[in-house]
């Protein structure tokens, strides 16, 4: 069966797409006709990945940006344009994940993923709005179960996740009048290098039985790509301010 086209002639922006779910989506959208932009904090991920990209024969823009800065991201945005014209689509897939005991949770981590989970979903957003505006486009973010439910010795991740679905809705209202939509969606397990890391040494194996399993297993990261496809698409044209659980019934 030929692959839908459902990019041709649009440009996309992932942030994070070094790995996991990014590179994933990264080579969704362009076997769908994208013009991809890969952001990674790493200029040598988000490289490697472009070139996966390119070698597919579509077409890629590899950016080092570090989106918890507000001048990384405007400089990023401004090549994206110049480079790929105005973006129709935005994925925020960049993402920090620690562990820890809350009552000797370092500050300094805690504001490390706020500003990379939330303000650097915040920052992408406000930088990108502008064009999407004039292409009528769509913004997609994951957020994550922990927005949705409350994980142990996950207080920092869950709070930057929750507000990213609050920032969703809050998008999606206030640009629903200028024709952007706003969606995200809530993965649960996905076999990333997240998956790996570890919880606290003297975590209590009671407090950690309270994470609920996936009926459905853990899932790959095309799956969660093939989600975010679909939203970023004129397929979920009637769909803004959604949160959307792919999780595999964790949250039923």
């Amino acid at each position: 069966m030929q692959q839908a086209q459902r990019f041709e002639g649009r440009s996309a922006v992932i942030t994070g797409g070094g790995g996991g779910i990014g590179r994933a989506l990264a080579l969704k959208l362009a076997a769908e006709g994208a013009y991809v932009t890969v952001l990674d904090l790493v200029e040598d991920a988000a490289e490697a990945c472009a070139e996966a990209v390119r070698a597919s024969g579509a077409r890629a823009l590899a950016l080092a940006c570090d989106v918890s800065e507000a001048q990384s991201v405007e400089a990023a945005v401004e090549r994206v344009v110049a480079e790929t014209g105005r973006p129709h689509l935005l994925c925020n897939t960049a993402g920090l994940q620690i562990y820890g005991r809350t009552e000797d949770y370092p500050v300094e981590t805690w504001l490390r993923i706020i500003a990379v989970n939330l303000t650097g979903t915040f920052l992408m957003c406000r930088a990108v709005l502008p064009h999407l505006v004039e292409t009528r486009g769509a913004i997609v973010n994951v957020a994550s179960l922990a927005g949705l439910v409350g994980l142990p010795y996950d207080a920092a991740y869950c709070a930057s996740k929750g507000g990213v679905i609050q920032l969703t809705r809050s998008l999606a209202k206030e640009f629903s009048d200028r024709h952007v939509r706003v969606n995200a969606l809530a993965p649960g397990g996905v076999k990333t290098a997240m998956m790996e890391i570890p919880f606290p040494d003297d975590a209590n194996p009671a407090v950690l039985q309270t994470i609920p399993g996936a009926p459905h297993g853990i899932c790959e990261p095309e799956r969660i790509a093939d989600v975010i496809a679909f939203l970023g698409s004129d397929d979920a044209a009637h769909i803004t301010g959604a949160v959307l659980p792919v999780d595999g019934g964790l949250s039923a």
